[in-house]
């Protein structure tokens, strides 16, 4: 069977894949595992339509075992795990599918610690929700009681204002993504003192990550250059992520801002120990670029939560995927995109340089994704056509490149990324894997 898990949380079709019955079993099920009564749990979601649908039902199956619920309504996932750890509750869930399309949703918990559940706890759950449901029934005054606590958004904001640097003089452009940021990040910019330009910030339920925000940050590229903004920064739908644009409107991932701050860190004799954590994904160059100042770089699988657990377990300073997720350990345990912006500011402050000063010093190699619909996505390793091809596509790059293919956990996807020194070669490669990916996979 499927594992219901993937891996950021249930993901699917809301209404189809995620219905209201399996988020209240699911609320029933991970209510039991967290505590039971006595304990609470906080709520967040992202601005898709059917956010509502399934905070419902989420909220009923955890009240059905006992648990108190609050409801904080939009929110950025990182502001979720802020109010997990900071305030009394046991855990908290965000209902949000990240930069997946407006249909999607997903249900994802946190401890309060704001880390994500272990897999252990997320198979317990999973466990308890497969075959007759015989949790717990408390009537009368044991039933939880849901309550309104959307003032607890202002504490996150509060939090990001006193980690921002004083930003008068400079034009920031934001890309909200019509997602979760569209009210805290130009909040906390404008507090910091800078002029906000707020672009995708009006919402309707339907147009969350629709052509903008860090997966589609073209136009916020465009706005930064006409505008004349300093820097402009694009969230993806649920604020755990961000890309960086500086003043010439070239846009810079996870990779860039990991550059950043471990190679300021280790020149000011602060960079302890002298690694970052990566994943699969970060770009060669990184490494090449971080090689020069002595640092090394550690590899992951694909998930911030991979990436923690290993900065965890070497004690690493920053650790992020070239996606945007980026983690600052002495503040955060997971990706936040707007904390991940403001660091960006900090440090090219203290550096005496604009972005695109900081960025010309970066080389990168040209990196090549092409994201192919493949319902059977998870059998490319058994078919001999693909295989055939990706060691074709391995002799040809040699030692002047790498590959890598993966399955998405979160949409009906395969990943092929295909980074060399040169950037035709890179193109045409990942090219020729989508064509025969698109031909034995779908």
């Amino acid at each position: 069977m499927t594992r219901l898990f993937g891996t950021d949380g249930v993901r699917g079709v809301a209404n189809l894949d995620l219905t209201p019955e399996l988020a209240l079993r699911l609320g029933r099920a991970a209510g039991h595992v967290l505590g039971g009564p006595g304990h609470s749990v906080v709520i967040g979601r992202d601005t898709r339509r059917s956010g509502r649908m399934l905070e419902s039902a989420l909220a009923a199956g955890l009240c059905s075992v006992g648990m108190e619920v609050r409801l904080v309504g939009h929110i950025p996932t990182p502001g979720l795990a802020y109010l997990a750890k900071a305030h009394d509750f046991i855990a908290g869930a965000v209902i949000s599918a990240s930069h997946n399309p407006a249909p999607d949703n997903g249900i994802k918990f946190f401890d309060n610690r704001a880390q994500k559940l272990p897999d252990a706890t997320e198979d317990r759950i999973e466990a308890l929700m497969t075959g007759e449901d015989t949790l717990p029934r408390p009537t009368e005054g044991g039933i939880g009681l849901v309550g309104d606590a959307r003032g607890l958004v202002k504490d996150y904001e509060d939090f990001l204002v006193s980690m921002a640097p004083r930003l008068e003089g400079m034009r920031i452009a934001l890309d909200c993504a019509n997602g979760s940021t569209y009210r805290v990040a130009p909040a906390v910019f404008a507090h910091a003192g800078a002029e906000v330009l707020a672009f995708f910030d009006t919402p309707d339920g339907l147009n969350i990550n629709a052509g903008s925000g860090a997966t589609a940050p073209e136009a916020l590229q465009r706005l930064v250059a006409q505008n004349k903004a300093d820097a402009g920064f694009a969230f993806d739908g649920d604020g755990d992520r961000v890309i960086v644009v500086d003043e010439r409107g070239r846009a810079h991932n996870g990779d860039f801002v990991l550059a950043l701050a471990a190679r300021h860190f280790a020149r000011h004799g602060r960079l302890d120990p002298m690694l970052v954590v990566g994943t699969v994904m970060t770009n060669g160059g990184l490494e090449s670029t971080l090689a020069k100042d002595g640092i090394a770089l550690v590899r992951t699988q694909v998930g911030d939560r991979y990436v923690w657990e290993e900065m965890e377990r070497r004690g690493a300073q920053f650790g992020g995927e070239s996606s945007g997720h980026v983690i600052f350990r002495e503040y955060s345990a997971t990706g936040d995109g707007i904390l991940t912006a403001l660091e960006v500011l900090h440090l090219a402050r203290n550096e005496g340089r604009t972005l695109a000063q900081l960025a010309d010093d970066m080389q990168f190699w040209p990196q090549v994704t092409r994201n192919v619909k493949a319902a059977r996505r998870r059998e490319w390793e058994q078919n001999d056509a693909f295989r055939a091809a990706k060691k074709e596509a391995e002799i040809t790059l040699g030692s002047t490149g790498r590959l890598l293919v993966r399955p998405s956990g979160t949409e009906p996807v395969l990943r092929i990324t295909v980074e060399a020194r040169d950037a035709t070669l890179a193109s045409s490669t990942a090219d020729m894997l989508a064509r025969v990916a698109e031909r034995e996979l779908v």
